[in-house]
């Protein structure tokens, strides 16, 4: 599969919203509106992993090298993984209130 594909947008499984995919190189894994995103990776980026569900936002981290980090966990399996946060405009709003009150 070639960077094209794995990068493509997608409609939110969680609130429905087309997401367009990013433009600068990086790898999109959740939704710029709900924060949800969607188990579909082993490795950043490949598109590999057969679970498939949804994954919930639960936390909020930050690592010196990747800044703030999404914790998700899937609604499937249970997995938990962090994400580095897709730069959006329209998610500081969405952050910052998921830091106050746990609801994107």
């Amino acid at each position: 599969m070639g960077k094209k594909e794995e990068n493509a947008g997608f409609r939110c499984g969680h609130c429905g919203i087309y997401v367009k995919p990013l433009t600068n190189g990086s790898y999109r894994n959740h939704c710029p509106n709900c924060l949800y995103s969607k188990h579909v990776d082993i490795f950043p980026g490949d598109r590999k992993n057969a679970c498939r569900g949804l994954m919930k936002p639960v936390g909020i981290d930050y690592h010196s090298k990747k800044g703030y980090q999404l914790i998700h966990q899937c609604l499937k399996c249970g997995a938990v993984k962090r994400n580095k946060i897709a730069e959006d405009t329209e998610q500081p709003d969405r952050i910052l209130r998921f830091l106050t009150d746990g609801h994107p």
